[in-house]
């Protein structure tokens, strides 16, 4: 088989990725999240460029999930990351997640979900800004309700060569 020299990989990751800033977007616009659409965001706490308080940081070394339903507020999306804020123990912080550091993105009302591998290729371009992991299949989260259980996740496995 001849090397990838276009980097189709990539190309699709940064769509995927694509799809959840659209997402985000949508939920940071005057209207904010439309009917029941919520999101499970999943995130490495230590990525590059990510700002959690410490106490979090401690508590979830490795991931650390937030939901985005009723009680967010101030979200803004920019091209590389967005910044809400979020209460924890009842006391409000402004938290920066990078798109290059979410694992796995999942919206429950639809039974649609996302879930990105860090390979370390992906880190090295994290370290430089430009980070796109790759997709797998999405585990269930340990927080979702049985009906979310079921859902279909997006996997490109179907569609490349073996």
């Amino acid at each position: 088989m001849a090397d990838d020299m276009i980097g189709y990989d990539q190309l699709m990751q940064d769509a995927l990725r694509g799809v959840v800033r659209a997402a985000m977007q949508q939920a940071a616009s005057a209207r904010g999240l439309p009917g029941k659409h919520h999101f499970y965001i999943t995130f490495r706490t230590h990525a590059p460029g990510v700002i959690i308080p410490d106490h979090l940081s401690a508590r979830y070394p490795d991931e650390m999930t937030i939901v985005l339903e009723h009680q967010f507020w101030d979200l803004e999306v920019y091209p590389d990351r967005f910044r809400v804020i979020l209460k924890f123990s009842g006391q409000p912080h402004p938290i920066v997640i990078p798109f290059a550091a979410v694992t796995r993105f999942f919206d429950p009302s639809v039974k649609f979900g996302l879930q990105f591998e860090q390979h370390q290729a992906d880190e090295a371009r994290m370290v430089s800004g430009d980070a796109a992991p790759t997709a797998a299949p999405m585990p269930p989260l340990a927080q979702e309700s049985e009906a979310a259980r079921d859902s279909s996740v997006v996997s490109l496995d179907a569609f490349r060569k073996k």
